[in-house]
């Protein structure tokens, strides 16, 4: 079955177990919209779940942009920041310095475009996971597309998905309970290689 996602910042556990199951084509032709996982991830932090923004710049005359025009504001150091969060969160987690030398550089790596970013975080979370990583894009717009399952809803940030994850064990989980579909990087850090059944065998979902 191949379906179609929206390339996100270190996706959500709902979006990589399309992409550890199924055959992705990714949504490359829209239009770039606001308040999305195209620029946002959640992790678990000491204070609960926690929000990573990544800024963009915006069209100057405010016209819509297509998301793979969008360039970085890299004027302030966010990654830095972004990585310190991560740090933080996940330095007492099973597998975080199992995996942390395949992150840290993409930390340190100057990005220009968001569309670009996301992907390189979707390669690196595959590697990890010794998925398969997929390439295919669409090459036009439809707004019903044909011939593939249509989860591009899972980029949005609000929706409330009526899927079903199975608990594992997170760091602050004694603190604040379980929070389902964070960031894979959630799972990653405190499941390790089991991450890949989990993202398989565990989540319940229907189209």
């Amino acid at each position: 079955m191949k379906t179609l996602l929206h390339p996100t910042y270190f996706p959500s556990i709902a979006q990589f177990s399309i992409i550890a199951t199924t055959e992705t084509i990714w949504e490359a032709s829209d239009n770039f919209q606001k308040q999305t996982l195209r620029n946002r991830t959640y992790i678990y932090g000491a204070n609960g779940k926690l929000a990573l923004n990544i800024p963009i710049k915006h069209s100057k005359d405010g016209t819509r942009q297509l998301y793979k025009d969008i360039r970085l504001e890299n004027d302030f150091p966010w990654k830095k920041e972004h990585w310190k969060s991560i740090q933080s969160a996940y330095r007492t987690s099973p597998y975080f310095e199992y995996y942390e030398d395949e992150f840290a550089p993409l930390f340190h790596t100057i990005h220009n475009f968001l569309y670009d970013l996301n992907i390189e975080t979707i390669e690196l979370v595959c590697e990890c996971l010794q998925l398969e990583i997929p390439t295919q894009q669409t090459e036009y717009y439809q707004s019903q597309p044909q011939e593939v399952t249509d989860y591009r809803v899972l980029s949005s940030a609000k929706n409330k998905l009526p899927w079903r994850f199975e608990p594992y064990t997170q760091v602050f989980g004694t603190k604040y309970g379980f929070i389902e579909n964070l960031s894979i990087l959630d799972l990653l850090f405190n499941e390790g290689p089991n991450a890949e059944t989990y993202l398989r065998k565990r989540i319940q979902h229907h189209p």
